[in-house]
């Protein structure tokens, strides 16, 4: 099922923002930051809990003025007021802490709020996209909070909006169910919708993100595509042999990296290039050979973790 589309402006990049700030007294919110985001494109604003993610996207929703800058969307200025009529009309949002009605149905859900906007899709359609069928004629209250998420996508979508922003659109929810979530991101992504996403989930804006922005203490770190990222900060890729214990250690050729033994045996050893063949070759007479090997790559928790010499956690805090 794909959704129709509106005519946007000619130009390409739908959020344009330069030197933003936000200051709440002698706290500075958001720190001068500069980014854009291209039509199409899904666009992950990535960081920890306070970093200034939420911040920044009221500011574009234009739920908050700005300290200083400028910020455009869909070529209306966030700061005018007469342009902030126009960007509601053409964005949609699924806030942090989206709700619904509880003794509404799904589809009853997605009617009431479709029937604020001048313009809206029909509901079966969007509940089609968000994998809800079944789901259709259940009261709101009822829906798992997965499923309470995917109602959210369907009315943050209920308006056709050029741009859709996603504050922490999988925060608490279990594994699967973020990766139900995902699924329906990825069907918006292949319809050409674009769509601002703000996590701090690492793999999730790996997974689904063409270009990312890391924000920290809120200022805007580094951005680029998930593989430039990881490239220039990620680190070295590190080879994995499973449960080879300390005596393992002895197997393993001179002149390498050094390796570190983690989880109860599993030896790391970090790779400069070159290294990978001549380790296997160098081991593959011996009983390591027998043992699961796998190579692994840096992700953006490793990029997160060089440029701040800290991680962030599942419920998004720094350590």
């Amino acid at each position: 099922m794909t959704l129709p589309s509106r005519a946007l402006s000619g130009r390409d990049e739908v959020v344009q923002v330069n030197n933003l700030s936000k200051k709440y007294g002698d706290t500075v919110a958001v720190n001068g930051i500069s980014f854009g985001l291209s039509k199409g494109e899904v666009f992950a604003f990535l960081g920890p809990n306070g970093a200034g993610k939420t911040t920044t996207v009221e500011i574009l929703e234009c739920l908050r003025a700005p300290t200083g800058g400028e910020a455009k969307v869909l070529d209306y200025d966030v700061s005018k007021r007469s342009d902030q009529s126009e960007i509601r009309k053409r964005i949609g949002v699924l806030p942090q802490d989206f709700n619904a009605i509880d003794r509404l149905t799904v589809r009853e859900n997605i009617d009431y709020f479709g029937a604020m906007y001048d313009h809206q899709l029909d509901a079966d359609k969007l509940i089609e996209l968000v994998d809800l069928k079944e789901k259709r004629d259940e009261q709101f209250k009822t829906l798992s909070g997965g499923l309470k998420q995917r109602v959210g996508l369907a009315v943050a979508l209920v308006n056709d909006p050029a741009l859709v922003f996603l504050d922490e659109p999988t925060t608490g929810l279990d594994p699967r169910a973020r990766r139900d979530v995902w699924y329906v991101i990825e069907r918006l992504k292949k319809q050409g919708k674009t769509v601002f996403l703000t996590t701090h989930y690492m793999d999730e804006a790996e997974y689904l993100a063409d270009t990312v922005s890391i924000i920290d203490h809120g200022q805007i770190i580094a951005s680029g595509t998930p593989n430039e990222l990881i490239d220039a900060h990620g680190g070295k890729k590190t080879l994995v042999i499973r449960e080879a214990g300390e005596d393992g250690l002895k197997f393993l050729p001179q002149g390498i990296s050094k390796p570190q033994l983690k989880n109860e045996g599993d030896i790391y050893i970090p790779l400069n290039n070159g290294e990978l063949t001549n380790i296997l070759i160098a081991i593959g007479q011996t009983p390591l050979a027998n043992k699961e090997i796998e190579v692994r790559r840096p992700t953006l928790d490793d990029v997160f973790l060089n440029m701040t010499g800290r991680r962030v956690s599942e419920e998004g805090e720094v350590a």
